[in-house]
C-alpha cells in the first residue's frame, strides 16, 4: 500500500482490486505469521464498508449500531478466512451472506423479550428450519407430529419449542402509540414494512455462487422448473427421466441450496 494510506480511505474501485490481490497473497502465506496477520487485518479494515452496508438491512431494530458492526465484522473475518480466490466469484458476493448471517445470529442470541432457556432457543431455530424444509417437501405446512418425527423429538417438545418462540418479541402491535403520539391507528399500521425487493436482491446474491457450484443437470432442472415454469412431468419428458426421479433431484438440489444459505454455527 503506497504512502501508508489508511485502508478505509481507499476508493471503492481500487479497494476491490486491492482486495483481490491481498486475498491471493493471504492464501499463499502461512497462517500465524506476522505478514499473514498484517494482510488479514488490512483486508478487514478495507472491507468494513461491506459490514456498514449490511447494517442497513436491520435499521428497524433498536440494537446499538456498534454491536451490529462488531457482529458483522466477525462474519467478515470468517469470509476472509474461508474465501478461495480460485472460486471465480467476487469477494463481496461470497462475503455478504456470512456477514448477514452473523448479524442474524446476534439477534437470535440476544434479543429475547423474556428469559428462555438456551435449549429452547436452539429448539426454536431447529423448528423454524424444519418448518421451511418440510413445507417445501410437503407443499403444505407440517403438522406438530411431522415436525417431531423430523427432529427426532417428542410432540411435547415441539409444542414447548413453538411456545418458546413467543418469547422472542413482546408487546402488541394492536396497541395505540405512546402518549403524545399523533400517529393514527395501531402501532402495527405505522411500522415500516420489509423491502421485498432488497430481500430478493440479497437472496439472489447469496444464491449465485451456490447455483454455479451445482452439477450441470441440477442447474438445468432448476432453470426448466423456475425459469420456464415446466412441471416435473414435462421436465422428465424432456430429460428422459421419470417424474419421481425429477422430484427427488429437485428436492435434493433445493435442500442443498437452503443449507448453503443457512449461516454456519460457530
Amino acid at each position: 500500500m503506497t504512502g501508508g494510506a489508511d485502508p478505509k480511505d481507499i476508493a471503492p474501485a481500487e479497494a476491490r482490486e486491492l482486495t483481490r490481490v491481498l486475498l491471493r497473497r493471504l492464501a499463499a502465506l502461512e497462517e500465524g505469521t506476522r505478514e499473514y496477520s498484517y494482510v488479514r487485518t488490512t483486508l478487514v479494515e478495507m472491507n468494513l464498508s461491506l459490514v456498514r452496508y449490511a447494517i442497513r438491512h436491520f435499521t428497524a431494530h433498536r440494537e446499538p449500531r456498534e454491536d451490529l458492526l462488531q457482529a458483522g465484522a466477525v462474519g467478515l473475518i470468517k469470509a476472509i478466512d474461508r474465501f478461495d480466490p480460485d472460486l471465480g466469484v467476487e469477494f463481496t458476493t461470497f462475503a455478504m451472506p456470512t456477514v448477514l448471517g452473523e448479524m442474524r445470529r446476534h439477534f437470535r442470541d440476544t434479543t429475547w423479550a423474556v428469559h428462555v432457556p438456551r435449549r429452547l432457543q436452539e429448539l426454536r431455530i431447529a423448528l423454524a428450519r424444519a418448518q421451511d424444509r418440510l413445507s417445501q417437501d410437503l407443499d403444505r405446512a407440517p403438522t406438530v407430529a411431522e415436525l417431531a418425527e423430523d427432529l427426532a423429538v417428542s410432540v411435547d417438545e415441539v409444542v414447548e419449542g413453538l411456545t418458546a418462540a413467543n418469547g422472542h418479541t413482546a408487546g402488541s402491535l394492536d396497541l395505540g402509540g405512546a402518549e403524545g403520539d399523533d400517529g393514527p391507528g395501531p402501532l402495527g399500521d405505522r411500522l415500516g414494512q420489509e423491502d421485498r425487493d432488497l430481500a430478493r436482491v440479497e437472496d439472489l446474491v447469496a444464491l449465485k455462487p451456490l447455483v454455479a457450484a451445482l452439477p450441470e443437470r441440477d442447474r438445468l432442472i432448476l432453470s426448466l422448473r423456475f425459469c420456464e415454469d415446466l412441471t416435473q412431468s414435462q421436465i422428465g419428458e424432456r430429460l428422459g427421466l421419470s417424474q419421481m426421479h425429477v422430484s427427488r433431484l429437485l428436492s435434493r438440489t433445493l435442500r442443498r441450496l437452503r443449507e448453503g444459505l443457512e449461516p454456519e454455527d460457530t
